[in-house]
């Protein structure tokens, strides 16, 4: 049984959707962000980031979202491209610009656009171009293929899946048009089953809601630090 330490974010979400697509036993474990629950010291021993996603299975705990869809796959061998070093590169290529580009891109984007006590017009912008360049090169990919490595669903299409299905809050809601091919995808994997169950994750706990001075020393501890 895995145990499978959750919020509502994107990066969850992807975890939740492999589990659910591999039919994997798991126990949920809630932390509310937004009550400064990743700080407690039970979960920054599973997690010393304390960040969400977080796995325990049996001996082993792996935190991150990306590592955690990598460490799954590999160990089902489930969702994977075929094993020749061409699709291993490709995997570990596209995982990683989603770890490294998509996601943290698009946390930037919706801080500075929804959350950030000050409009800064400068890091407003330098953030949403940067999502939208990431995301157009997404969308070239898909233009070629019906998913991110080719005829094979894989965990790279749920790392694309998590941080998609927000897309109209991190860019406005018009933004899709630029963007069919990652539409496309994004549809396809939200009417399957796996991701239908991972979406009611989140209805499974009552995670705060409201961005309050609380929760905002919680989640911008650095910024209440300095102030």
């Amino acid at each position: 049984m895995i145990d499978f330490y959750y919020n509502t974010a994107p990066n969850p979400m992807k975890v939740a959707l492999f589990l659910e697509e591999a039919g994997l036993p798991y126990t949920l474990h809630p932390v509310d962000t937004r009550r400064g629950e990743q700080f407690a010291p039970a979960f920054l021993n599973i997690n010393p980031n304390g960040k969400l996603p977080a796995i325990v299975d049996g001996d082993v705990t792996v935190f991150d979202s990306n590592a955690i869809l990598l460490y799954l796959a590999e160990k089902t061998g489930k969702f994977l491209p075929a094993e020749t070093p061409t699709a291993r590169g490709d995997l570990l290529s596209w995982l990683m610009f989603v770890a490294s580009g998509v996601g943290p891109y698009s946390g930037q984007c919706v801080h500075f656009s929804h959350f950030a006590p000050e409009k800064l017009p400068y890091a407003v912008n330098r953030y949403r171009r940067e999502v939208e360049r990431h995301y157009a090169i997404l969308d070239e990919r898909l233009a070629k293929t019906p998913y991110m490595l080719g005829d094979t669903y894989t965990i790279v299409d749920m790392a694309v899946w998590g941080w998609a299905r927000l897309l109209h809050f991190v860019l406005g809601a018009e933004s899709w048009a630029a963007f069919p091919n990652v539409r496309r995808l994004l549809d396809e994997i939200s009417a399957r089953p796996a991701a239908k169950a991972a979406e009611a994750v989140k209805d499974k706990h009552a995670f705060k809601k409201e961005m309050d001075d609380e929760a905002r020393r919680f989640m911008f501890p650095q910024n209440v630090a300095k102030a």
